[in-house]
């Protein structure tokens, strides 16, 4: 009787060796992806992106799947912001420009991370200078903090008068409602180059 037990415990271990084996070594599928890639993090090995609701720049809740309705650039930042994120999401917004120019629609958005002073007034006031296209998002301080979350974004607020700044990460993600995420902008990419990558990304989905 103990042998017979010896040999099902010995067969299940083996089973499971031989499954662990077989799903290491299978034939993993192609990246169709690859050749527009410039980061090893990019292609879905990351958990970036997830479910939200926000209000947007016209006062109009909004969820994940309204916003990301095809290619989108996603950029956190705030509208007081002295210099960075103007120029972040002014490239953005040359890049969807340039985009447009070839047939390639891609929608840019900005997702405040200072939803205390970015009403959604402020956020229209901002994002319409920049993109007729360009979305604007803002929520509860709750409501920020999800999203933030979600995106693994660092945000955090620097001083306690009313011209406070907020520290945070500058990184734009390029999102598709199908894909998730596909690939991350630092700010050294020029407009020309984002839309060379997205391009190159939306003629391989």
């Amino acid at each position: 009787m103990h042998r017979i037990f010896a040999i099902l415990a010995a067969t299940i271990v083996l089973t499971g060796l031989a499954s662990a084996v077989f799903i290491a070594l299978r034939p993993q599928p192609a990246d169709r992806f690859a050749e527009c890639r410039t980061t090893a993090v990019a292609g879905g090995s990351a958990a970036i992106g997830g479910p939200f609701e926000l209000t947007d720049h016209n006062g109009q809740r909004v969820t994940e799947v309204d916003i990301i309705d095809g290619p989108t650039l996603m950029y956190f930042g705030y509208t007081f912001c002295p210099d960075v994120c103007p120029l972040d999401t002014y490239r953005n917004a040359e890049a969807a420009a340039l985009l447009s120019e070839n047939g390639i629609k891609v929608k840019p958005v900005m997702v405040t991370i200072d939803p205390e002073r970015d009403t959604p007034e402020a956020m229209a006031s901002f994002v319409e200078y920049l993109h007729e296209d360009m979305v604007g998002l803002t929520g509860s301080a709750a409501d920020i903090a999800a999203a933030i979350k979600a995106y693994r974004v660092y945000a955090a607020k620097n001083g306690d008068d009313q011209y406070y700044l907020m520290d945070h990460s500058t990184w734009t993600y390029l999102m598709d409602p199908n894909e998730g995420f596909l690939q991350f902008f630092g700010r050294d990419v020029s407009a020309e180059k984002m839309a060379e990558q997205v391009a190159c990304f939306v003629d391989k989905m």
